[in-house]
């Protein structure tokens, strides 16, 4: 009998990640390739169907599932039913009933900050407690909860909740997608950092990226950041601080609303959490209100970095096929 396998994809506003699993839950490979947001929601599926066709060519086994961690309002039966704007044409798209029609096998979708933290529960560092926040930090703000052992969902189609859409300062110029301004994905999100430091820059500040910014704005990114903060740019440095503020008080936030044991960060922005961590980590444990006074929040980085919610989609599908063939035999 062959081997089976799952498929999972986290779609992101720059990357699309790839998790491949089999039903012991071991990974076999993980990966990235373009995700192509701006070309819109068949450019999505179009690199989707060339992933699935070419692990199904590398693996002698057999695909059992394709898992979907998607930003925004999702069904589990269709995919992303409300994100306005920030993935061009996704919106009402319907993904999961397309990879169902070519692939012939259980497609399911589900929150990407959701399906972090459900990963985290399964396989990482919340196996051990049920009362967790994870944010995950990238191109926008993911979250997922867990309370008193289980995930947190609501009637919205399981939209979880939005740490990254609290709004910190309405008083700003930044506008989210929410229709909101100043909230923790404008203020806290790998992209909140590149656009404080481009706008330093255009207003003329010194940097080591004034070359390159002048040259191509857009060719100052996240990495390039971070790069020059360890070269000690004082441009970057001071911007990464006001940056590392406003986590910290979105992570305050968070503790106060839902009182967790633990703080999991993930996504792309905590490749550089050596040079923030322990700044949040301070701000935090002096900012929080909580009971016992002085007990400290411990805010740590998941072991899973960028795959986490393609992690999760992969796991979230597996224990939902292992539940049904339970179910039959039953």
């Amino acid at each position: 009998m062959k081997e089976q396998y799952i498929v999972a994809f986290d779609a992101g506003g720059t990357r699309l990640k790839v998790v491949v699993m089999n039903m012991d839950g071991h990974t076999h490979k993980a990966f990235y390739t373009p995700s192509y947001a701006s070309a819109g929601a068949e450019a999505l599926f179009n690199t989707m169907l060339v992933t699935v066709e070419s692990i199904k060519q590398e693996l002698n086994g057999e695909l059992a599932g394709i898992g979907l961690s998607l930003s925004g309002v999702i069904h589990p039966d269709k995919g992303v039913v409300y994100l306005p704007g920030k993935f061009k044409m996704l919106e009402g798209y319907p993904l999961v009933a397309k990879l169902k029609e070519v692939f012939k096998v259980p497609v399911i979708a589900d929150n990407d900050g959701r399906l972090a933290v459900y990963a985290e529960k399964y396989a990482g560092l919340a196996m051990d407690h049920d009362w967790v926040v994870g944010l995950t930090i990238g191109t926008g703000v993911g979250s997922g909860v867990i309370i008193d052992g289980k995930m947190l969902t609501n009637r919205g189609l399981q939209f979880g909740v939005q740490v990254g859409h609290l709004i910190q300062n309405s008083s700003g110029n930044l506008f989210c997608l929410t229709g909101n301004y100043g909230t923790g994905e404008t203020l806290c999100s790998a992209t909140a950092l590149v656009l404080q430091v481009r706008g330093a820059i255009q207003r003329g500040i010194t940097s080591i990226l004034s070359d390159d910014y002048f040259s191509d704005p857009i060719s100052i990114d996240f990495e390039k950041i971070i790069n020059a903060c360890r070269s000690k740019d004082a441009l970057c440095l001071r911007e990464l601080e006001n940056w590392s503020n406003n986590l910290a008080n979105l992570i305050v936030n968070a503790v106060h609303a839902y009182s967790p044991e633990i703080i999991i960060l993930g996504g792309g922005a905590t490749l550089a959490a050596d040079l923030f961590l322990d700044h949040v980590q301070a701000a935090v444990n002096r900012q929080v209100f909580r009971y016992p006074v002085g007990e400290p929040v411990p805010i740590v980085i998941s072991n899973m970095q960028e795959f986490g919610s393609a992690r999760g989609a992969a796991l979230f599908l597996k224990h939902k096929l292992q539940a049904d063939v339970k179910l039959l035999d039953a």
